[in-house]
């Protein structure tokens, strides 16, 4: 830091960050337990990129399935699959996947560890600023122990009925990613391709494997 000042702050913030509001990790803890009961899930996904020093303000909607690690998202000429061991990427206008090894050590955001990995790497807390006119909307911030990818996410959840209405990720860039959670759909009876990539009913693709 390039004053004492600016040094004191970061230290102190960080020493109260270190410190976890037990009612926030129970809260969530509970909406974990819950969405970890479901065999599997569907839900509309609402997805925005934000950056306000680049002026970038990216929006998207489209359709998540998730079971246990593996998860597939439909979104606007992409769809992504992950059956937790590899990721297919398809470019549906192009007609073109690309291929590659979910790697165990990888530090991007799966969607399905979002919150089940949150209480060993993460320090939870309620965001005592955020208030909603629904006042079983709570805001949870998450301050991960090695800020090497992201700096926090901010989850919102509602108290009443155990519901994940949305999570923001906040990187080191400036970046500012939000996914909100509509209409999810617990336990169907999903085809057993959901979360692999069926060549064979893509027989023009150009395969781009990586792995």
């Amino acid at each position: 830091m390039r004053i004492i000042l600016i040094t004191v702050i970061l230290f102190i913030t960080t020493v109260i960050s270190a410190q976890s509001d037990k009612k926030a990790e129970e809260l969530l803890q509970k909406v974990i337990d819950k969405m970890s009961s479901y065999n599997n899930f569907k839900a509309e996904l609402s997805y925005t990129m934000v950056n306000k020093e680049m002026d970038i303000d990216e929006k998207k909607t489209g359709l998540i399935y998730v079971m246990d690690d593996s998860y597939r998202i439909e979104m606007e000429g992409q769809i992504i699959i992950s059956d937790s061991k590899t990721i297919w990427t398809y470019l549906v206008d192009s007609d073109e996947v690309m291929i590659s090894n979910v790697e165990e050590e990888d530090e991007g955001i799966s969607p399905t560890k979002i919150l089940t990995t949150y209480n060993e790497n993460y320090k939870a807390k309620f965001d005592n600023n955020s208030k909603y006119k629904n006042a079983d909307l709570k805001v949870i911030n998450l301050k991960p122990n090695d800020r090497k990818q992201f700096e926090h996410m901010s989850i919102l959840v509602n108290e009443k009925n155990l519901r994940l209405e949305n999570f923001s990720v906040y990187d080191k860039n400036g970046n500012v990613f939000t996914y909100h959670i509509i209409n999810l759909k617990p336990n169907l009876d999903l085809p057993p391709d959901t979360f692999v990539f069926d060549e064979s009913k893509h027989p023009d693709v150009d395969v781009i494997d990586m792995r």
